[in-house]
């Protein structure tokens, strides 16, 4: 099947046509929600939970887990950007789903077991009333942040480069650090939601919804850290 190329945005789409993309995108992206937290269910009170959480966390083995899930994460989003098959998007975006909800057991294991009860939900809470807050913002603004993704590109280099680093040599990274990211999540937010009403074409609802995903999560992971951090958990 020949692919089609992209070549006008959302933005530029008739209203209805912009509208039912922008639909599109957010029940994909709470489907997504909704099968990852099916996923950390089932994970996290399995019989293999704390073996397999122990050893994903063991030694150097985080250090490959993070490398194994960036790249499943590139090639779920080279996926989900599919031009020829819609199916091949959908595969995509549940791949990396499935990629976020292995990679989350180890912290949602400890903060299922050792942890209030209350505090994985706060978390969750928390994350949905930030990324409502930002995602309200650049609609109502109508602002393009595509600038940011300079800022975020270092940002991440940055951060995998203390992360390798607390690793090799032992230090933690500590509430400070959890801070920034969460700060470095909510630019993530702001850039993407942008990026969906600016720049995606749209055909290309399941891709926004991954990327989208994808902030969400990152930030949902910060702010656990940092509640954690709080309650003495970490």
């Amino acid at each position: 099947m020949q692919e089609q190329t992209f070549t006008l945005s959302a933005a530029n789409s008739p209203a209805a046509e912009r509208a039912a993309f922008i639909r599109k995108t957010y029940t994909h992206l709470a489907g997504a929600l909704l099968l990852f937290t099916g996923l950390e269910y089932y994970l996290v009170n399995a019989p293999f939970a704390q073996k397999m959480a122990m050893a994903m966390t063991s030694g150097f083995s985080w250090l490959i887990v993070l490398a194994a899930f960036m790249g499943v994460g590139y090639v779920s989003d080279r996926m989900a950007r599919s031009q020829s098959s819609e199916g091949m998007q959908y595969l995509g975006l549940g791949l990396f789903v499935v990629a976020e909800a292995i990679i989350f057991l180890p912290l949602l294991y400890i903060a299922t077991m050792y942890s209030d009860a209350g505090l994985i939900p706060t978390a969750g809470l928390m994350t949905l009333l930030l990324v409502g807050g930002l995602t309200a913002t650049v609609f109502i603004t109508k602002k393009d942040f595509s600038f940011l993704s300079g800022i975020l590109s270092i940002g991440f280099f940055v951060a995998m480069g203390f992360i390798v680093c607390s690793m090799i040599f032992g230090f933690s990274l500590g509430l400070v650090f959890s801070s920034v990211m969460v700060l470095f999540a909510a630019g993530s937010v702001l850039y993407t939601t942008s990026n969906v009403m600016h720049h995606y074409h749209p055909s290309q609802h399941v891709a926004a919804s991954l990327a989208l995903f994808s902030a969400v999560a990152l930030m949902f992971w910060y702010i656990l850290q940092i509640l954690m951090s709080l309650t003495g958990r970490d």
